[in-house]
């Protein structure tokens, strides 16, 4: 391989594994909802030039880590993938890194707290709207969906702090390793 060919493919992949190690620590205990979730597919959808990837790579990442916890945790997280939660978490993390998209060449701590903070913010009003729409457990009225809401209250400052906590490794991280590294400097992925 030659010098021009390992440059372009450096970043595309020290982004894949930044991305693949954030998801692959939901297997380590942790807080409820306190994940890399939005973190990945906001760092995605501002780092990586080809959309498609930006969208495959945290896809694909929290996938890995959804099919490691099933098998470390068994049947009640294999009954996860049969449910629409399940899809409403995939479309939290394709939309957010679409929201990431917004980030690109302009990534600094203010855009990236900001970004963080609307990524958490759309997770718990979709997959919140999801278990009221979709389950059981809540009357479909307004008072039930509102009730959704309340519920989700205290997961949601888990929520928001993973996503804060794991946002500024991912981008801080990246940006030190960019720092370090010629290769990375010249260019995103």
């Amino acid at each position: 391989m030659n010098r021009a060919a390992s440059l372009i493919s450096a970043g595309p992949l020290t982004l894949a594994l930044l991305i693949f190690a954030a998801a692959l620590s939901r297997v380590l205990p942790h807080p409820p909802n306190f994940s890399p979730v939005e973190a990945v597919a906001l760092f995605g959808g501002a780092y990586f030039a080809r959309r498609g990837w930006a969208l495959a790579v945290p896809l694909l990442a929290m996938f890995a880590s959804d099919l490691v916890l099933g098998l470390v945790n068994g049947g009640i997280y294999w009954r996860y993938f049969a449910s629409a939660g399940y899809l409403l978490v995939y479309a939290c993390i394709a939309l957010s890194t679409v929201l990431g998209f917004g980030l690109r060449g302009k990534v600094g701590a203010g855009r990236v707290l900001a970004y963080s903070l609307a990524g958490a913010l759309l997770f718990f009003v979709l997959t919140n709207a999801g278990v009221w729409a979709f389950g059981t457990l809540y009357p479909h009225t307004a008072s039930g969906l509102l009730a959704a809401y309340i519920a989700g209250i205290p997961f949601f400052q888990w929520s928001v702090l993973g996503t804060l906590v794991y946002s500024a490794l991912l981008f801080g991280g990246f940006e030190l390793l960019r720092r370090q590294l010629p290769a990375l400097r010249a260019q995103t992925a």
